[in-house]
């Protein structure tokens, strides 16, 4: 092989490499974060982590930015599925400061919470200096 195509033959594999990048931004409810946490340190990926605040509850959520190639992916959503389960929380539907006096105040209403929501994008450049 010339040089010249050993240098184009390279020069393919690394763009392939950089097109196979994804950015995978999941979110989890807080509870879920100190558990997810520790299991993506043990599976090597590397993340990181902002808060948000969401939901029809309001309440805290941790949004997790991890870089991925398609073949880290399956261990990635694996991951992700064993550590944050969705659960059932009493929430009571009227806050008790916006019920008018007397008013009725209905039995709290179990509500899904947890578990994860999860994008994976492309990414058309990948760089790390």
């Amino acid at each position: 092989m010339r040089p010249a195509s050993r240098a184009i033959a390279t020069w393919r594999r690394a763009l392939a490499i950089i097109t196979a990048v994804k950015l995978v931004v999941c979110i989890v409810h807080n509870r879920d974060k100190g558990k997810i946490t520790d299991e993506l340190v043990k599976a090597g990926f590397k993340f990181t982590i902002i808060g948000s605040t969401g939901g029809f509850l309001r309440e805290g959520n941790t949004t997790f930015l991890i870089g991925v190639t398609e073949e880290e992916l399956v261990t990635l959503h694996k991951v992700i599925a064993q550590n944050c389960q969705s659960r059932e929380q009493l929430v009571n539907v009227m806050p008790f400061e916006a019920a008018p006096p007397g008013a009725f105040i209905p039995s709290p209403v179990k509500v899904p919470v947890g578990g994860a929501v999860v994008f994976v994008l492309n990414v058309d450049q990948f760089h790390r200096f």
